[in-house]
């Protein structure tokens, strides 16, 4: 078995690759029982730590963007 970095150790972009890796491989239906179980937890793992990378960042935007404790951004409107 291949030594694999704890989801912690990982780049938000590096989460995302491996999920995505590991996704298309149990999408294929291929995998014993054992192995989808394991990759399985493994994705559950590195979904929740690019939430909290997301959640991070967003309060990095939220602190950001305020100025005296009022937002300063407009509401965005895309364009139909």
């Amino acid at each position: 078995m291949t030594t694999r970095k704890k989801p912690e150790s990982l780049s938000f972009e590096q989460s995302m690759q491996e999920l995505e890796a590991l996704v298309s491989k149990m999408e294929q239906g291929d995998l014993p029982l054992e192995d989808a179980l394991q990759s399985f937890e493994r994705g559950i793992k590195l979904a929740r730590h690019s939430q909290q990378k997301l959640k991070d960042a967003e309060q990095k935007v939220q602190i950001l963007t305020n100025q005296n404790g009022q937002q300063s951004l407009d509401v965005f409107e895309a364009d139909k």
